[in-house]
């Protein structure tokens, strides 16, 4: 069963909801978040150029998550990023 993008945007919205609230995340979790957003970027059906860039910078915050050393820092040094993201995201799922 394939996800549509906005399956894909509400998967995402719910991982940096769970990394923002919980203050933790795995390797497995930044590696499949990499792969959602690829995915998302690689359907072409986001015309919203602030929500692009978001997922390319949220595609850069999974890159960095894999290899940090303290994954409560590197949440906690991008908390401002992810609370923007997760309203981008929502504002998108509501139209």
């Amino acid at each position: 069963m394939t996800l549509s993008v906005n399956n894909q945007l509400t998967l995402l919205h719910d991982i940096l909801d769970e990394h923002h609230l919980n203050r933790s995340a795995s390797i497995a979790e930044h590696q499949q978040l990499k792969r959602l957003v690829q995915a998302i970027m690689d359907n072409n059906h986001i015309s919203d150029e602030q929500l692009l860039q978001y997922l390319q910078e949220i595609y850069h915050y999974g890159q960095q998550g894999e290899n940090a050393s303290s994954q409560t820092d590197h949440i906690s040094s991008n908390k401002n990023n992810i609370v923007n993201w997760i309203s981008a995201i929502q504002q998108t799922n509501l139209k």
